[in-house]
């Protein structure tokens, strides 16, 4: 399964994590360092929770960090991909409810994590418009720069996986 496309005009991130809302966090794998350069983001123990959408060996996180790890496309997802997005949130949302940190995080931190966290953010009351401009603000104006999966949050995500399977 092709996991990450090439867009090399799509900068790096200037950090590799920021927090979207209190205890919640949005990163990525590669980061624009201090230098200019990019460099690889390791997670250690910073976490209580980490979600994976793109996972590479040797990224982290430590062991005894609960990590959840669901590989998805930066493109059109089906509907056990999309059922599987909304499980995450789910989870996220009840390890905020628990005071515990989350990370969610994908090669830049832009798309597949976006998606995850605007959809935690909608299950906890935000709307579509409001996760989205919220992440842009905290997280890089590049984030959600996927368009489908704007369309996805916008749709809502049962009801987009319910379109998904009906295609399929």
């Amino acid at each position: 399964m092709r996991t990450r496309r090439k867009q090399p005009d799509v900068p790096a991130p200037d950090a590799p994590w920021n927090e979207i809302v209190p205890g919640l966090w949005m990163g990525g794998h590669e980061f624009r360092g201090r230098s200019g350069e990019r460099e690889f983001a390791v997670v250690r123990g910073e976490f209580d929770l980490v979600q994976t959408l793109l996972r590479l060996p040797g990224h982290g996180p430590d062991r005894g960090v609960k990590h959840h790890v669901w590989p998805i496309p930066d493109g059109p997802l089906d509907g056990t991909q999309l059922a599987g997005v909304m499980r995450l949130a789910q989870a996220a949302g009840e390890a905020l409810d628990e005071g515990r940190t989350v990370l969610v995080r994908c090669w830049h931190g832009y798309n597949r994590s976006g998606l995850v966290v605007a959809h935690t953010l909608v299950r906890r009351g935000h709307s579509a418009e409001e996760a989205i401009r919220l992440i842009r603000s905290r997280r890089s104006p590049w984030a959600l720069h996927n368009e489908l999966f704007v369309e996805y949050l916008r749709a809502g995500l049962s009801t987009a996986r319910l379109l998904e399977e009906l295609a399929e």
